[in-house]
């Protein structure tokens, strides 16, 4: 797997960390330099630690499932982005906690990064993956991505929220497409 494609991974990872963090900035009167970062460490470091712990556990059972680990990845990835599409035509914007506490931040963390723990499973099923590598940026993309989303939300409202997820989404559905039909000897790259 390419630089260009971890990087539309993570992407589209971050998209509902983004989404959450548009809302948080919605919520918050006066963004103070903590908030960012607070935000983007409990964001960026879930969405970096699920798919590590996923790789760890597809690459326990990948003995097992070597014969079609290419169907696995690309209905996980194919059933992540379609929920982030079905969620971004959604019209629920309930966005009006403006808490940072541990509970709060530690809750929306595991509920954004629950996708990558898939992602994570589907890296350890892959032959080219370096998983330092992937998880390092897709835990620095959504870091940077969650704290620009609470700019965007205090700025701008829920203006962008639903559009972010349905991009993360197609991109991951797009990405699953890819390492079917590569696997199945339609396209090479």
């Amino acid at each position: 797997m390419d630089i260009l494609e971890l990087l539309l991974i993570a992407v589209g990872l971050s998209m509902d960390a983004f989404a959450v963090s548009v809302c948080k900035g919605l919520s918050v009167q006066r963004l103070r330099p903590r908030h960012y970062l607070l935000t983007g460490a409990w964001f960026g470091g879930f969405q970096a630690l699920m798919p590590f712990i996923g790789f760890l556990l597809g690459s326990t059972f990948d003995q097992y499932i070597n014969a079609f680990d290419h169907w696995i990845a690309f209905v996980l990835l194919a059933l992540i982005g379609g929920n982030m599409v079905k969620e971004s035509l959604g019209r629920d914007e309930e966005c009006h906690d403006d808490s940072f506490d541990l509970r709060t931040m530690f809750l929306l963390a595991v509920a954004t990064s629950i996708d990558a723990l898939a992602v994570g499973v589907t890296f350890a099923l892959l032959p080219d993956v370096h998983i330092a590598a992937a998880v390092s940026l897709i835990g620095g993309t959504t870091f940077l991505l969650s704290a620009a989303g609470l700019r965007v939300g205090n700025v701008f409202g829920l203006r962008y929220k639903a559009r972010a997820e349905l991009a993360g989404g197609v991109i991951l559905i797009l990405i699953g497409v890819k390492i079917l039909l590569e696997h199945l000897g339609i396209l090479a790259f």
